[in-house]
């Protein structure tokens, strides 16, 4: 890591703040700062960290006329304002380096550390933690009501939520939520539409297709898809028979089985093998707990990223409190989420659906733990009047600027009123990283009403 002192001149010149966060005075209605950051007690000793991004313009004044991103992680436990912000999409790279393809150039983008003990968020009790994703719902639906009390320019730009993995989970009730906040009046904004990406909606139909989808790229042969079926058919009984902290014990032996078949193939980007382990994390004293954690959330608390946020990044938001660390207490944000891991959520993206919502659904071709065939399945499943037009709707391919002249195929898409899917090529579990030309193409198709 480079010398902390330069870093924090780095990030003081890029990233500038216009717009002092710790001041309880409150913004005209007209301006959107170019970055700002506040907790949110959103209920007691429980509190969440937001990050928010001005879009780029030559002219501030304009951000008002761009729409509002919010960023939601997956994990349970990962952090937005760091790992979302920092390796996916914010302005700047893990190495402080302007990112050529960050979201910010066409909305203001607001990461959120969610659930509670995620990133900086952090609780003061353990009884504080959420279980499962309607306490998360709840929790959002508190702390976006604090930033449009804060930022009040927001209430009449439309937003959208974006995410990732066990994200869509959590941004499906949230989307919810806030849907029926504004209805009761409780909440004021122009909320038009979800982002759902590689998106662990319906775990039952993820760990079904794990099989298939490994034989058909021939990281399985006939007698290992047979033994990764045995063990995904006994995953999906746990959960028929409402046993879901067994269900998450036999999905973590079901990635065991894939493991050690597939030479230790990355479940999110079948491309890559013997990925590195999280070179340091917290024991959370069970044994599947940690494999699982260490696989799923430990990748996200990686050095350097680790060391930005606890170091420069830090000291830039100076409010965050003396005893917490970024990503101190994911573990236990984990550990309090089993029973409701293998839940699905299909009712949920359904209500979204049904109430006009715009439902955009996502998948990195690579990617196998939220893969695209488990994607087919839960949508066929979708209780919506037009879900047989939009199966039958023609899929076209799509090109980014760059592989036009190619025709380089980058995505292929296809929609029927307001349910669209996107299928990303060349890209794994965090199509950002992966496809970002490509990933902000579809960003602006999707805040674009005119498509």
């Amino acid at each position: 890591m480079a010398d902390c002192g330069r870093i924090s001149a780095v990030i003081s010149l890029t990233l500038m703040c216009a717009w002092g966060v710790r001041s309880t005075a409150k913004s005209s209605f007209q301006d959107i700062p170019s970055e700002a950051w506040n907790y949110v007690e959103v209920r007691e000793n429980a509190h969440m960290f937001w990050w928010l991004y001005g879009a780029q313009t030559s002219n501030p004044s304009e951000r008002a006329n761009k729409p509002l991103i919010m960023w939601l992680q997956g994990g349970p436990g990962g952090s937005s304002t760091g790992f979302g912000n920092f390796a996916e999409l914010g302005p700047l790279t893990v190495e402080l380096k302007p990112r050529n393809t960050t979201w910010i150039q066409v909305a203001n983008v607001l990461f959120v550390d969610n659930p509670v003990g995620s990133g900086y968020s952090y609780v003061t009790d353990p009884s504080a933690y959420t279980t499962n994703v309607t306490g998360i719902a709840n929790d959002l639906v508190t702390l976006f009501k604090a930033f449009l009390e804060k930022q009040p320019v927001f209430q009449q730009i439309p937003v959208y939520i974006f995410c990732e993995s066990y994200g869509g989970k959590m941004t499906s009730a949230f989307g919810v939520a806030l849907y029926q906040a504004i209805q009761s009046g409780s909440v004021k904004c122009d909320f038009r539409g979800v982002a759902l990406g590689d998106s662990w909606i319906s775990p039952v139909d993820s760990v079904l297709t794990w099989g298939p989808y490994l034989y058909a790229v021939n990281l399985l042969d006939g007698k290992d898809l047979a033994s990764v079926d045995q063990a995904a058919q006994a995953t999906a009984k746990a959960v028929a028979d409402g046993k879901y902290s067994k269900a998450t014990e036999l999905w973590d032996q079901t990635e065991q089985i894939i493991s050690a078949t597939t030479d230790d193939v990355d479940v999110y980007n079948i491309l890559i093998h013997h990925a590195p382990p999280p070179s340091k994390f917290q024991s959370l004293g069970n044994d599947f707990l940690d494999r699982l954690y260490a696989q799923h959330v430990g990748r996200l608390y990686t050095d350097p990223l680790t060391e930005l946020m606890n170091g420069p990044i830090r000291k830039k938001l100076g409010i965050i409190p003396s005893n917490v660390t970024w990503g101190g207490q994911s573990g236990e944000v984990f550990v309090y989420q089993t029973e409701d891991f293998m839940k699905p959520v299909i009712d949920d993206v359904s209500k979204l659906l049904n109430y006009g919502i715009k439902v955009v659904v996502y998948q990195g071709q690579l990617d196998m733990i939220c893969d695209t065939l488990g994607a087919e399945l839960w949508i066929q499943k979708l209780d919506w009047d037009d879900l047989q037009e939009f199966l039958n709707t023609n899929r076209v391919p799509l090109y980014t600027p760059s592989g036009k002249v190619d025709r380089d195929t980058a995505a292929f898409y296809k929609a029927y009123k307001n349910l669209e899917l996107y299928y990303i090529m060349k890209a794994g579990h965090m199509v950002p990283s992966d496809s970002g030309e490509m990933a902000l193409e579809m960003v602006k198709r999707v805040i674009d009403e005119e498509h």
